[in-house]
Order: C-alpha cells, then structure tokens, then sequence
C-alpha cells in the first residue's frame, strides 16, 4: 500500500500511549475530511510496520475508531471510512469552502504573496487582479469565458472505446526506454560520462525504472479507453478526471487535503518550477535553495534575475536560517541528491520563516514515492496553516520516462495567477490522451497496484546495491543512510585524486557512476551517486564486482586504502 500520512508527531507528543496516539491521528484527518469517506486504511501489520508500533496498538487504535463509528470493517476486504462521520464532516467543509470562497474574492484573510513584477502585470492585464498578488476574484473553471468554452465541444465519456492501435509488451519496452533513457534529473556532467550502452557496459550513472517493470497491459488497457475521449475539451490545468484522481491519491499517502480545482498539471516537475520562479521572482529578488540541490532549480532561480542563496544540507535535511529571502526551494521528503528525509522540528522552523517573511516554499516531492524504511511524514503543505507552500510532484519516476506530467497543488492565491501564466505558453493543456489515460489508470487503483510491486522490486535491488557497496567498496564510500529513492549519494573517504583515479579505472572496466560535482554550489568533498533502479541485482552485482576490481588497481598504485 502506498504511504499513508499522518500528522503523528503532534499526536505523539500529545497523547502517552501509541495507540491513543494512532487513533487520535487517524480520528483527525477522518474528522477535517483530508481522508475522505470510503477510503480504504492500511492493514494492521502495514500500519504498523510503517510508524514503528506493535500491530495490537493499531488493532486497539483500529477497534476504538470502530466502535465510535469512523471506520467500518468487512471480512477478507479492509477497514474503512464510514460514510456518516466523514460524509457530514465533508459537507460542513464544503460550506466553510464556499465561505472563504467568497472571503477570497472580497479580499479578505488571504496572506498576501512575494509576485514578481511580471507576475503582478500579468494579473493587471487580467482585470481581475489586486496588483499586491493573489486577492483577485478566482473565475469557476468551467465558467464562461473559460478557454474550454471556446473549444464548442461536449466532453464524452465513452467508458467501453477501444480505438488505438496496440504495441507488443516488447515493442512498447524497447521504445519507452528509446525515448526516455535517462529518466528523472540528468546528470551535470557531459553525457558522454555516462558510458556506451550495451556491450556489456553497466552504468550505475542513469536511472528510472526498467521497461521490464511496468505494468504493460494495464496501461494498454487505460490508453485503449481514453481514445474515446480524444475531442473533450482540454482545460489549461488539465484533465478533471486526472486532477481528481492525483488529489484522491495525496489525500490517503500524503495527508494533503487537496482539491482538484487547486491541481495544476505540467509537462513535468521542472516546467512547474520554471514557472512559478517566473511568477514570483526577478531582479532584486532573492531565493533560497539547497546546496548541494538539483542544479535546474537554482538555473529556474537565477534566470528571473534573482539572488540564489545555498542553504546547507546535512543527515537531517535543510538547515534552517532566517533568511532575507522571498522563495525557498526544498526537498524534504528526500533530499535531492543526498537522501535525507527533513526532521519535524526542522519542518516546523521552516514554516514559521515562510509566515514570519511572508515568502512561499516550494516543496519539491521528487523521488519520494519509493520508500523501503522509517515511517511516512507529512510533508510540508499538510503542516502548513498560512497557505504559503506549494507542492511539486511527477510521474516521471513512478510510471516511465516518456511520460511526461508532473503537478503543482497551489494555495488558493496562487491558482490565478499560474493559470494566466500557464494559459500564455499552453492555452491548452498537453498530452490529454496520456492525462486521461493516466486517469483512468489511478482511479481503477492500477497506479496503487504497480507502486506496491515496484515497491518489493526496488527494494530487494536497494538492499542488494547497500550490501554490495559496504562489503566491496567500504573503505572508498560512505553511504548516506537513505530509506527511499532509486540512488545511493555516497562520500568519498580518500583524496580527490584517487577518486579520479577511481573513477577512470571504473570505466576502463566498462562501470560508471555519477560525479555529484555539479549538485554543488560551494566547496565540497568528492561524492557519487550510484543509480541502481534500472538494474536486475545480479548486474547489481557484477557491476560491484568491476569496481572492486578498480579499487584494487589504485591499491595497487600505492594508495593505503583500509
């Protein structure tokens, strides 16, 4: 099952025994509709596996919500939410919407955010704008003067179509990886350093799942009943059904009570980020991000014309400071590259900054969904009472390279202003037959279905990759303690010129890995990422074999590695 958040350190701290604890936490998102009625809960021993307790405390925590009405049970099929309790509750959440709906038009209890100047004559051009950023009146999405108005056409929905032509399981592999080898973030350095495919040649330097692993059939099957929805209308946010579909899925794993209409969709997390740089930076702003971090968001930062100040990382995530900042880039669900999860406290310090400053966080979820130790934590939007975060999530890791689509959950004074941006570069949306078909395959619970194999899958090569590493090549790297993800950040333990030295009898041997240079803004010591998701453990393997055999060379050279 995927992760199922829960704001479990405040309940923690509040309650002495666990399973209060448990119960109270699940009571509450049951109770403010985060997780909505029918939804099904983790087993007993998944639960439990997940938050580090025994599997009779959420039995007993599972037993009280039962006997108060909140969940009920149904032998051989799961536990869970009744409809009375959180169908009510979710009723009086609509109501509360629609009032600060209209709270919002008048202008009233929405925190201002830092716009750009682009950004705000964006908005003046509009006519509906308050030029400080975010008070305007928000149009209804299907109302008129909507750009899907213009299309004049009916949206269908023809449940039984099967127009498309079908690929050989085969065929569609060989083409998924053609078309998008080298998945997720690119390396900095030149291409070329990832080494030649085929041949023999292992490459630890490039990830992304394997053609192999995915659900070839079931996504045949989503694309085969899309095709019949090809001439619906293709609003700039993106597909309804998609949005609905990604805001179920946040509200049971991430505790994120999301709406669709709050949901934009993207070709992909970097073209989210790239915008809202460009709607809330430019010169003489200035942005936060970490260091080392992914290189494309500082380019995103630094392009608007904006200062870009490195924040320090360690085993616990993000350093916080205070900032004279009016943007902060983060991945605390696992920081890219190093892998480390953000700790509660200093999640909490970090939104007490974006309130204090008035300044918006934008929360990168990046490889996040593969998790193979250590209980789920909220991520920062789900902690976050002043609406000044924004979360980035894609596809791209979790399904196949090709398929481009990531996502933003805005905060409401956000929605307008990313959908006049996003309206002037795609009026728009892109990739509805993939959206739709996306849709389908997340509503039908097959999205669910494939993260749990791949789940099992990752982790025995995650684990196969760790033991390998410390037993072939520990007295060259330490390894970051990671417990989710599809790469290994480790340190070098020796002098920069045996690293490359390393590095180059590696590939003499037909194995490369990924310089972690280019993550880095400052000074730093040598690291390497080592990619392991694409390969099957026994490539795992030989691949460790040809590295240990490159480290007895340099041995051999003189070096008096332990």
């Amino acid at each position: 099952m995927p992760d199922f958040a829960l704001p479990w350190e405040t309940a923690v701290k509040t309650y002495r025994y666990k399973y209060l604890a448990m119960y109270h936490a699940i009571r509450s998102v049951i109770r403010d509709g985060t997780l909505p009625k029918g939804s099904r809960l983790p087993a007993s021993r998944e639960l439990a596996a997940m938050y580090g307790l025994s599997r009779g405390s959420v039995a007993q925590a599972y037993d009280m919500l039962l006997a108060e009405g909140y969940v009920y049970a149904r032998v051989g099929q799961g536990t869970f939410v009744a409809p009375n309790f959180a169908g009510a509750d979710l009723a009086a959440r609509g109501e509360e919407g629609a009032e600060d709906g209209k709270r919002e038009s008048a202008g009233e209890d929405v925190p201002d955010l830092p716009l750009s100047s682009w950004g705000r004559r964006l908005l003046a051009q509009s006519g509906q704008e308050d030029v400080r950023g975010g008070k305007g009146s928000f149009p209804e999405e299907d109302g008129p003067g909507h750009p899907d108005r213009r299309t004049g056409i009916e949206r269908s929905r023809k449940a039984g179509a099967d127009a498309g032509a079908r690929m050989d399981p085969k065929q569609e592999g060989t083409e998924m990886a053609r078309r998008g080898r080298q998945a997720g973030r690119s390396a900095p350095e030149p291409r070329e350093a990832a080494g030649p495919s085929g041949n023999g040649w292992i490459s630890f330097a490039e990830g992304g799942p394997g053609a192999a692993d995915f659900p070839h059939a079931a996504w045949r099957s989503a694309l085969s009943r899309a095709a019949g929805d090809i001439y619906g209308p293709a609003d700039v946010f993106g597909d309804a059904g998609l949005r609905a579909a990604i805001a179920a899925h946040l509200r049971a794993s991430r505790g994120i009570a999301a709406e669709p209409a709050s949901i934009c969709c993207f070709s992909g997390s970097m073209q989210a980020i790239a915008l809202l740089s460009q709607l809330l930076l430019g010169e003489g702003a200035r942005a936060v991000v970490e260091d080392p971090g992914y290189p494309g968001i500082r380019r995103a930062a630094a392009a608007t014309g904006a200062a870009v100040i490195p924040a320090e990382v360690d085993g616990r995530g993000m350093i916080p400071r205070d900032w004279d900042a009016q943007v902060l880039y983060v991945t605390p669900g696992r920081q890219f590259p190093t892998g480390a999860v953000l700790a509660p406290e200093r999640r909490r310090e970090l939104l007490a900054w974006a309130q204090r400053r008035g300044a918006v966080i934008v929360e990168d979820d990046f490889d996040s969904e593969f998790r193979w130790g250590g209980r789920p934590m909220e991520p920062l939007m789900a902690q976050d009472p002043g609406g000044r975060v924004v979360f980035v999530g894609s596809f791209t890791k979790p399904l196949f390279p090709a398929l481009r689509l990531g996502y933003a959950v805005l905060p409401p004074q956000l929605v307008q202003p990313v959908r006049l941006a996003k309206s002037l570069y795609e009026p728009y949306s892109p990739a509805q037959l993939e959206q739709r078909s996306l849709a389908r395959f997340m509503a039908r619970g097959d999205y669910d279905k494939h993260l749990r194999r791949m789940r099992r899958i990752y982790g025995l090569r995650h684990e196969t990759f760790h033991r390998e590493l410390e037993s072939r090549l520990g007295g060259l790297f330490t390894p970051l303690a990671s417990y989710s993800g599809l790469h290994v950040y480790a340190l070098w333990r020796r002098s920069k010129a045996e690293y490359e030295a390393f590095r180059s009898a590696s590939r003499s041997r037909g194995v490369s890995f990924r310089d972690a240079s280019g993550y880095w803004i400052g000074d730093h010591p040598p690291a390497a990422c080592f990619f392991f998701g694409h390969l099957e453990p026994e490539a795992i393997v030989q691949g460790m074999e040809r590295l240990a055999d490159a480290k007895d060379e340099i041995l051999a050279n003189g070096s008096d590695i332990v």
